[in-house]
């Protein structure tokens, strides 16, 4: 008899969060106005920000900045069973409650629109579940890779000038940071009392050094230093750190995110890197386009207040979705896919791939997929786009260092400039690789092939001492008329004469376009 009661105890037990749920929804209320509201921004901002507002010429006062007006506010909260992020940049608030309190509150005079929130899907993390903790130990394998990640970027000229970040504050939204308060990878950075704030905004404390270790190993990606050896380039920065991801929570990592853009913009961030995507769990690709999707909204309100946000990709490259993750489709978002280093710099298999829905240009730039990162029992290598958004997350700070009174988006653009293929791009790589040398230094390289034509091809001949050469492929794409890519490829140059193209296969083409050995070269 006992045991018949346990079973009908376990049922009930599993039985009874379902029925709630099944009664009460997700929604945004959006309010009208903020009528009979304050704003000080010289109490509400940090010096930082009122600096950023000023020399960008971003209003102090903008309406976006003011709190949403507590009487509305409280009228909301009396008809719901609880709410989870109040939002002064789109002027309401998250909140669960039934089909007859929502009736209610869509009467209201102050309610400008309700939005219901879908709630059974749950975020990704930009990295590859196929992870090794390596224990303390440094091999060869791990200082060969540490150095790959690093040299990537040709720093040479940021370290000869001393650019490491220094001055430039980076926020960091993840899903936990365990071990960064005590982890020697991190020691440099607490010895100078350069995290500057931490909140998480699922737990809604200050208290982030738990949880999932997915953050910890990409602030290492940014700043980290292993036995001496640099893991990031922006070793010097500063930092914000905001958990942003409960995995066990549906959907409410996108307002988390907002809440946290929110937080990092009154905290004076420079730049907000987020290694999180969402994707076909929630969306269709129709909604990649930049505008649809709520953090990629917030993203673009981010980038308007004078942040340069970077996030990955996405890993879903080798799937049946494979295209990039939100918010990485905001065009105000700088998108990093995933390159191997052992395999010429081309894509990583798993990294996604644009273009947007309305067929923008995604992603930006390229990191590294793999990467050497601080794990809770020490170093170890793991994959994913989510270690390659914070290796270029560490180069923008230095650019940032280096052009101080440069906005987000005029770094935006010296990165993209800066890249190893720029003005070549596809949708695996975008512009490539960002290039501190590049960067810092506007030499004019030789043609390293020439474009012969006859009555039906062209052909491209590369120039000079030709040797087989499989690390420094030559990349061509053809862009149509409406403005986007038809097709682009990489082509293994073993040849004296590796690529010849009809002249049919470019009828309607507004531009050829080839690249060798950092030299690009177009027709049209």
């Amino acid at each position: 008899m006992n045991k018949f009661f346990l079973k009908i105890l376990i049922i009930l037990i599993n039985i009874l969060p379902i029925v709630s749920i099944a009664q009460n929804n997700k929604y945004l209320i959006i309010f009208k106005d903020k009528n009979n509201t304050s704003f000080d921004p010289c109490n509400y901002f940090d010096t930082k920000t009122i600096e950023r507002r000023i020399k960008f010429n971003i209003p102090l006062y903008d309406f976006t900045d003011f709190p949403v007006n507590q009487y509305y506010l409280q009228e909301v909260l009396n008809n719901a069973d609880s709410f989870t992020v109040v939002t002064r940049w789109f002027n309401g608030v998250f909140i669960y409650t039934d089909n007859y309190r929502i009736n209610k509150i869509e009467l209201f005079p102050f309610v400008k629109d309700v939005e219901y929130i879908e709630t059974n899907h749950f975020l990704q993390l930009c990295n590859i579940d196929s992870f090794f903790d390596y224990e303390d130990d440094i091999d060869e394998k791990k200082i060969e890779l540490l150095q790959k990640q690093i040299d990537e970027f040709v720093p040479s000229s940021f370290f000869e000038n001393k650019i490491n970040g220094q001055g430039v504050r980076i926020a960091v939204f993840d899903g936990g940071f365990p071990k960064v308060n005590t982890h020697e990878a991190f020691e440099h950075i607490r010895k100078n009392n350069r995290i500057i704030k931490t909140y998480d905004f699922v737990k809604k404390k200050d208290f982030v050094y738990s949880y999932n270790s997915h953050g910890m190993m990409v602030l290492s990606c940014i700043a980290g230093i292993c036995k001496g050896k640099q893991m990031g380039l922006a070793t010097e920065s500063e930092f914000l750190l905001a958990r942003t991801e409960k995995e066990s929570e549906p959907f409410a990592e996108e307002e988390y995110w907002l809440a946290a853009a929110e937080w990092a913009d009154k905290n004076g961030a420079d730049i907000i890197n987020s290694s999180l995507g969402y994707t076909y769990h929630r969306y269709f690709y129709k909604d990649m386009d930049g505008k649809q999707t709520l953090v990629a909204r917030a993203a673009n309100m981010a980038s308007s207040k004078g942040i340069l946000v970077v996030n990955a990709a996405g890993n879903d490259g080798d799937n049946a979705w494979k295209y990039i993750n939100t918010p990485g489709d905001a065009d105000s978002v700088l998108t990093v896919g995933g390159i191997d280093p052992y395999k010429s710099n081309l894509k990583i298999n798993f990294s996604s791939v644009g273009p947007t829905y309305d067929k923008r240009l995604k992603p930006n730039v390229c990191g590294s997929g793999m990467a050497v990162v601080a794990t809770k029992k020490g170093y170890g290598i793991n994959y994913g786009t989510s270690f390659a958004s914070p290796l270029v997350a560490g180069f923008a700070a230095c650019v940032k260092q280096l052009y101080e009174d440069s906005s987000n988006m005029s770094i935006f653009n010296l990165i993209q400039q800066s890249a190893s293929l720029f003005p070549y791009y596809d949708y695996y790589h975008g512009y490539g690789i960002p290039n501190a040398h590049k960067l810092m230094h506007n030499e004019e390289l030789e043609p390293t092939f020439e474009v012969k034509e006859d009555e039906n091809t062209y052909k491209v001949i590369i120039k000079n001492n030709f040797k087989c050469s499989e690390s420094e492929p030559l990349f061509y794409h053809i862009l149509n008329s409406s403005g986007y890519l038809d097709k682009y490829y990489v082509v293994k140059v073993c040849q004296k004469i590796p690529l010849e193209i009809s002249k049919k296969e470019l009828d309607g083409a507004r531009k050829f376009r080839i690249h060798y050995k950092g030299y690009t070269s177009k027709l049209y």
